[in-house]
C-alpha cells in the first residue's frame, strides 16, 4: 500500500462549534472526501452553513439491527474508499473515546499498511466533567452503556456511563444496575452537556431513569458511590462484613455449621470461616477439595426451600469442607445467577410480561437453537465482544427453561449447575482422582466408559444411537461417521475417502445428464456425505469450514457492493465483468 493512502480521523467535539480544534477545522476545509459517522450531532448544522461537504453513515443505522454491524460496515467503506485517495473520517467528541468504528478502522488500516492520522478534539466527557464539576482523577469509572454487561461498575466508586442513546438503552442499563444498586439510589442524568440552551441535568432515583422523555444520543448517566450492597433482601452495610477485605488472590475455607458452635450468617446460609489463605499457599490437605463456587441461597421450589437451605454441600471429593473463591461481596453478587433467575421469576409472575408468561419448553425451542447458532457465528468471526453478548443470550435460554421447570417443581437452576459440576468431576478422574492418562485420546476413552457406567452399564440399541436429529445435517453426518469409525468401520487414511469423493462426483454428473431429479438429489447427498468423511479424516470440522467460507463470501460480496457504491452505481447497474474484477480485488486483499 502506497504511503499516500491516508485516513485522517477527527473529533468534532461535544457539540458546540467553539469546541472544534483549529487542526480539525483546517482538515474539514481542505478535505475532498469527508465521511461523518452520523449527521445527528449539534455541530453538523453549523458545518453545513460553512459549506463543508460530507457524507454520513446514518443510512446504515436505519437498516442495521445492531451497532456492531453498523461499525463494521463503516470501517469497510472507509477502508475501501481510501484506496482511491485520502479520506477524512469525523466522529462526535474525541475519536478515541467510546468510538468502536474508529477502533475497527485503525485495526484494519494497520493490517493493510494504511497510514492513520489522528486529530484529537474536546471530548464529550470533558463537557460532562465541567457541567457536573467532576474530577476524574479521584477514581471516576467511565463505562460504555452499550457494553455494560462486559464492565459493570464497582459500587464503592463513582461511575459515569456514556452512550445512553435512548430510553430503551436506559431501560437496559437500569435493569443491569438494579442488580447492584438499590432502586432509590440517586443518580444524575445529563443531556447535551456544555451546549448553551440545550443542556439538561436531573437528579432522580435509579429506578426512574428510563421514564425521562428527553433522553437522546447526547445523554450520560452519573452514579455516585454507595456504601451499601443490594442483596435482594435489602441492603447490607459493607462495614458489617469482612468479606470485602479479601483480595482476588485469596480463598476462604468454610465449614458447614456444627450445632452449638459459633457460626456466621452469609446470604441465607450458615457457614463458619475457618481460615483465609493466599491461593498459592493453600494447605496441602485442600488439594482434593471441591472447587465448586456455590452460594448458600434460598431455593425457588416451594416446600424444598428449608431442605435445600440446611443441606450441607457434599461431593465425592469433599467431606466437611468447601473451598469457595471469594472476591468481594459485590462481585459475589455480580457473578451469581440469582439476579437473572429472580428477574425471570418476576417476568413470568403476576403482573409480569405477557409474552414471557405464555412461554413453555416447546415454544422456546427455536430461540435456543437460534442463540446457539449466533454463538457459533461470533466464534467464526472471532469477535469477542459479540461472543460475550451471544453467550449471555444463550444463558438466558438455559435459565428460562430452568425457571419453567422450577415453577412446575421438577428442578431449578441450582440443580442444573450442581448436575453439570458433579458430572465434570466424575468424568475427570485423572484430575480429581488417582487415574492416570497418557493423552487426550485416553481421556475420551475414559469419558465414554464413565458415561456407560452412569447409565447403569446399559448398552444402547445400536452403535449409531444417540446422535440427535435436531443438529445440522453436516454435524449429524460427522457424528455418525465418528461412531462408525469407533468400531473400525472406516478408511485406513484420507486417500480412500478422497477417491470416494471423486467416485461420487462422477455419479452425480451421470445423474445430472439423465435429468432425474430424485436421482440427482440422492447422488448429491452421497457426494456431500463423502466430503464430510474426507473432512473428518483430515481433521477438519466441515461445519466450521463451510461457515468460514460463507463468511468469506459475505465479505467479498460486501466489498463488491461498496465498490459499486463508491462509483455511484447499484449492483443491478454493474456488468458481470465489473463485479468479477472487484471480487478478484477482494480476494487479493485477503
Amino acid at each position: 500500500m502506497s504511503y499516500q493512502a491516508t485516513i485522517s480521523i477527527a473529533g468534532l467535539g461535544p457539540g458546540a462549534p467553539g469546541d472544534i480544534t483549529l487542526s480539525v477545522w483546517e482538515a474539514l476545509r481542505s478535505s475532498t472526501r469527508t465521511y461523518l459517522r452520523t449527521g445527528n450531532h449539534p455541530v453538523v448544522s453549523w458545518l453545513l452553513k460553512k459549506n463543508i461537504q460530507f457524507s454520513t453513515f446514518d443510512y446504515l443505522y436505519e437498516k442495521s439491527t445492531c451497532f456492531e454491524d453498523v461499525y463494521l460496515q463503516i470501517a469497510e467503506v472507509v477502508i475501501t474508499a481510501v484506496m482511491s485517495g485520502p479520506v477524512l473520517y469525523a466522529v462526535p467528541g474525541h475519536p478515541l473515546v467510546a468510538e468502536e468504528s474508529v477502533r475497527l478502522i485503525i485495526a484494519a488500516a494497520k493490517h493493510k499498511g494504511i497510514r492513520i492520522e489522528l486529530l484529537p478534539a474536546v471530548s464529550s466527557l470533558d463537557a460532562v466533567f465541567s457541567s457536573l464539576r467532576l474530577d476524574p482523577s479521584l477514581g471516576l469509572q467511565i463505562i460504555d452503556g452499550l457494553r455494560l454487561n462486559q464492565n459493570m461498575p464497582l459500587m464503592d466508586r463513582p461511575s459515569l456511563i456514556t452512550q445512553v442513546h435512548s430510553r430503551l438503552v436506559a431501560a437496559d442499563i437500569k435493569v443491569s444496575l438494579l442488580e447492584l444498586y438499590p432502586p432509590e439510589h440517586l443518580v444524575t442524568v445529563v443531556r447535551a452537556a456544555g451546549l448553551s440552551g440545550e443542556e439538561r441535568i436531573d437528579i432522580i432515583p435509579l429506578c426512574e431513569i428510563d421514564r425521562l422523555e428527553w433522553i437522546d444520543h447526547l445523554t450520560s448517566l452519573y452514579i455516585p458511590e454507595t456504601k451499601t450492597w443490594n442483596s435482594g433482601n435489602g441492603s447490607i452495610e459493607k462495614k458489617n462484613t469482612d468479606i470485602r477485605q479479601l483480595s482476588h488472590n485469596q480463598t476462604m475455607l468454610y465449614r458447614t455449621p456444627t450445632e452449638g458452635k459459633e457460626t456466621e450468617t452469609i446470604d441465607d446460609g450458615e457457614v463458619k470461616v475457618i481460615q483465609v489463605y493466599e491461593k498459592q499457599h493453600l494447605p496441602a490437605e485442600t488439594g482434593r477439595l471441591s472447587q465448586k463456587v456455590r452460594r448458600l441461597q434460598k431455593s425457588v421450589s416451594g416446600n424444598d426451600a428449608e431442605r435445600k437451605k440446611n443441606q450441607p454441600i457434599r461431593s465425592e471429593y469433599s467431606e466437611d469442607y468447601e473451598a469457595i473463591d471469594v472476591l468481594n461481596i459485590n462481585e459475589c453478587c455480580r457473578f451469581s445467577l440469582d439476579p437473572l433467575i429472580d428477574l425471570l421469576a418476576r417476568l413470568r409472575g403476576e403482573g409480569g410480561c405477557p409474552w414471557d408468561r405464555e412461554q413453555d419448553h416447546l415454544t422456546l425451542r427455536p430461540y435456543l437453537l437460534e442463540e446457539a447458532y449466533e454463538v457459533l457465528e461470533a466464534l467464526n468471526e472471532e469477535n469477542m465482544y459479540k461472543l460475550c453478548e451471544e453467550l449471555g443470550d444463550l444463558l438466558l435460554q438455559i435459565a428460562f427453561h430452568a425457571q419453567i421447570a422450577a415453577e412446575n417443581r421438577y428442578f431449578d437452576m441450582n440443580d442444573v449447575v450442581r448436575g453439570i459440576y458433579e458430572k465434570l468431576v466424575r468424568r475427570h478422574p485423572h484430575v480429581f482422582g488417582s487415574t492416570t492418562v497418557r493423552d487426550s485420546q485416553e481421556v475420551k476413552s475414559n469419558w465414554k466408559k464413565i458415561k456407560e457406567l452412569e447409565r447403569g452399564g446399559c448398552i444402547t440399541a445400536g452403535q449409531l444411537d444417540g446422535v440427535p436429529m435436531s443438529i445440522t445435517a453436516l454435524m449429524r453426518a460427522t457424528r455418525l461417521q465418528e461412531k462408525a469409525a469407533a468400531v473400525g468401520f472406516d478408511w485406513p487414511d484420507y486417500r480412500g475417502a478422497l477417491e470416494k469423493v471423486s467416485e461420487e462426483l462422477g455419479e452425480l454428473e451421470d445423474a445430472i445428464s439423465s435429468r432425474g431429479q430424485p436421482q440427482i438429489e440422492s447422488e448429491l447427498g452421497d457426494l456431500l456425505f463423502a466430503v464430510v468423511n474426507l473432512a473428518r479424516l483430515i481433521n477438519v470440522e466441515p461445519e466450521v469450514a463451510l461457515a468460514r467460507t460463507s463468511e468469506k463470501f459475505v465479505k467479498r460480496f460486501e466489498y463488491v457492493e461498496n465498490m459499486a457504491l463508491h462509483y455511484g452505481k447499484r449492483l443491478s447497474q454493474c456488468s458481470l465483468f465489473e463485479m468479477n474484477a472487484w471480487w478478484e480485488e477482494a480476494k487479493k486483499q485477503e
